[in-house]
């Protein structure tokens, strides 16, 4: 039986739904206060620096800094005990395993959080707490960081009925934004994930899918021609499926297709 342990936790992830499902969860624990938050990198250290939690809930891919420059702006001296969120696919899941980190995979389910905020405990009471710290700097180097970045853009993991998914980027037609969810059109198919189009269009390859409109990626290579819909842009993609083409990034789109044309 692990004795009561305080833990001064911060959470670090430019996406606020991401930020308000690590609170939610962790207001059933009460041996956990959230002391902050943080939107990008460049806060986090800072915010780090300036509250030292015990605790750093920490999304690997933000703007300004990701969580590897995080961890190594702060150095092991500096950097609590971390549980890194991510959305990279099993690739990067057992990179981080191999390091005996602490990760939770986008969306986050509730019972995984709890093994990883249990094992976080018994870590924070022993000699292996500032270990873990050590073992931090081994995830810095550059060919970890290539890896992982080339490896997520390639591949997006989604809940099925039975299971779970990998799609390869190529298999994959357009996105377009369901409320929370991002509704993805793979194979045939339509599936859902719990993830925001602006952190989809992060991870995606720049050079092979763009933002039609705020609620809309489309792959480039599933376009068959842009035209004007009374008034309006439409691409129409391979499969009859019309997207819309917002003002603002109609310029953005076109010179993408003269580019793939090219």
């Amino acid at each position: 039986m692990l004795e009561d342990i305080s833990i001064r936790a911060l959470i670090a992830d430019d996406e606020p739904l991401a930020r308000r499902g690590i609170r939610q969860l962790l207001a059933s624990r009460d041996e956990v206060e959230v002391v902050g938050e943080a939107r990008n990198g460049r806060e986090t250290v800072n915010a780090v620096r300036r509250l030292r939690p015990d605790l750093l809930f920490l999304d690997v891919q933000m703007p300004e800094l990701d969580g590897f420059g995080v961890l190594s702006a702060l150095g092991p001296a500096q950097c609590p005990a971390v549980i890194f969120v991510t959305a990279y696919d099993d690739f990067a899941v057992r990179a981080f395993e191999a390091h005996a980190l602490d990760y939770l995979v986008k969306p986050v389910e509730e019972a995984r959080f709890g093994q990883a905020l249990d094992r976080t405990r018994e870590r924070m009471r022993s000699v292996a707490a500032m270990e873990l710290s050590q073992r931090l700097s081994s995830l810095l180097s550059v060919e970890h960081q290539k890896s992982l970045t080339k490896d997520a853009k390639q591949r997006l993991l989604v809940s099925t009925s039975v299971g779970e998914l990998v799609l390869d980027a190529e298999e994959i037609d357009w996105i377009e934004a369901d409320d929370y969810y991002a509704a993805i059109y793979a194979r045939g198919r339509r599936h859902l994930l719990r993830e925001s189009l602006a952190s989809l269009e992060r991870r995606l390859d720049a050079t092979r899918f763009v933002r039609a409109h705020r609620g809309a990626i489309v792959n480039v290579d599933r376009i068959r021609e842009m035209r004007g819909d009374a008034g309006d842009t439409v691409l129409v993609l391979r499969d009859g499926t019309r997207v819309p083409v917002s003002r603002r990034r109609r310029e953005r789109v076109s010179q993408r297709l003269q580019v793939l044309a090219g």
